[in-house]
């Protein structure tokens, strides 16, 4: 009997273990956009070096995110199934030693293969953390959590082309990719040791242990959800578009060094760092004063963000133009804490992983991944250079803003399916 009580313990949050699964975390997602944003910083160089079109380079941009997309939600089933920190620690691995392979590439396949396996690794790492991360604090907290969490994407982006330029100004390219693979393995073998929650494997409240396509159907069938995952691909066509091909058009516009455009890029995402714990802090508030609150951030977010792109860069990036990127930047991270909290707001414990797994793969593969290829073809049939470009990244403006109509589609159901799963319990280890 006291084992049976044992076993059946509530899961308990926040405390010392909860903060360095949020660390750990963190600081892994924060090496996982430095790996995937120093590829940005690097793709003029790495165009002239190799001798690539720009539809190569959003090619190989693209890669990394369709590997991400596939096996998202196949992973984060298994994810919640079997273990998140372990799953964590080796995905961590495997992403850094194909970041660090991206570097010894010699032709466009040496670079096109390594980048598809960097998105291998990383395709359960946003799930998996993202599940962990809300387990461990309680309700009224998750917002503020996920804030914390999603500074690491403005955080990581910066570091990424900051360091990623400067590098590569002065040993080229390839060094980069060999730098940040180190602490991605140490960050890998640390998560090994997070609290871990409770796998379900017969849940009451879930109807039991589901086939993989009846997990599906099961978070499908949440209105929220379906509205939620569409608005996300519209979303990311823009924000993966533009941090991919921005320090590109900077250097065709502005005439400057692959640095020089880092260090730029880094500093509207330095500048961003402060719209993830604000976008936290106010889903939790907006959330308290209003059903639906939670769900207002992306739609504000996305609309006036969408705007913020397209006269930027109509600006040519003048100093007004440069101070609405920044402004963009933050209103990009401050949508995605909300964003998070979403997906495991809705849908039973049991899928708590999948259905962030579901998001990122719709995030890709309704929009990120192919942003990135879009782009650079429209630009090529543009006639290439700074005018081509330019036009392509106006272009990802406008499906922010159609993002910003989806989520607040979505917001109509969200208060009775967040009724639906407000007395699940989440068990101990």
């Amino acid at each position: 009997m006291k084992d049976k009580e044992i076993s059946s313990a509530e899961y308990k949050t926040g405390g010392w273990r909860a903060h360095y699964v949020l660390i750990v975390c963190t600081l892994l997602y924060v090496v996982n956009y430095m790996d995937r944003q120093v590829f940005s910083v690097i793709l003029q160089p790495m165009k002239i070096d190799l001798g690539l079109t720009d539809a190569q380079c959003g090619l190989a941009s693209t890669v990394l995110i369709l590997g991400m997309a596939f096996f998202s939600f196949p992973i984060s089933y298994l994810v919640d199934r079997w273990s998140r920190r372990k799953a964590i620690g080796i995905m961590a691995i495997l992403w850094s030693v194909f970041t660090f392979a991206t570097g010894l590439a010699r032709n466009f396949a040496g670079v096109l293969i390594p980048r598809s396996f960097v998105g291998l690794g990383e395709a359960g790492f946003v799930p998996g953390g993202t599940a962990m991360i809300s387990a461990s604090y309680p309700k009224e907290k998750r917002g503020w959590a996920m804030g914390i969490f999603h500074i690491a994407i403005p955080l990581g982006a910066a570091a990424g082309v900051i360091l990623g330029g400067i590098l590569s100004a002065r040993m080229g390219w390839r060094t980069p990719f060999l730098f940040f693979a180190i602490p991605g393995v140490i960050l890998g073998i640390m998560a090994f040791f997070m609290k871990d929650y409770k796998t379900v494997d017969q849940p009451q409240n879930a109807g039991g242990m589901k086939g993989f396509f009846i997990a599906l159907v099961d978070v499908f069938r949440l209105p929220t959800m379906r509205w939620y995952y569409l608005a996300l691909g519209m979303a990311v066509f823009m924000t993966s578009s533009v941090l991919v091909w921005l320090p590109s058009l900077l250097m065709r516009i502005l005439n400057i060094s692959e640095a020089k455009a880092g260090v730029l890029t880094g500093g509207i995402g330095l500048a961003a760092i402060i719209g993830a714990p604000l976008g936290g802090f106010l889903a939790d508030y907006w959330q308290k004063k209003n059903p639906r609150g939670r769900m207002y951030i992306p739609v504000i977010a996305y609309f006036f963000g969408g705007l913020l792109v397209i006269i930027a860069v109509f600006t040519r990036f003048s100093p007004l133009g440069i101070g609405l990127a920044v402004v963009y930047g933050i209103l990009s991270a401050m949508a995605m804490p909300a964003i998070a909290a979403i997906s495991q707001d809705v849908v039973p414990v049991a899928h708590k992983g999948l259905s962030m797994g579901l998001a990122v793969f719709a995030q890709y593969m309704l929009g990120g991944a192919w942003g990135p290829y879009i782009v650079g073809i429209v630009s090529d049939r543009l006639g290439g250079g700074t005018q081509g470009l330019s036009i392509a990244v106006m272009l990802c403006g406008i499906f922010g803003i159609v993002a910003a109509v989806l989520f607040f589609i979505a917001s109509r159901t969200y208060p009775e399916d967040l009724k639906k799963v407000k007395d699940e319990a989440i068990l101990a280890e």
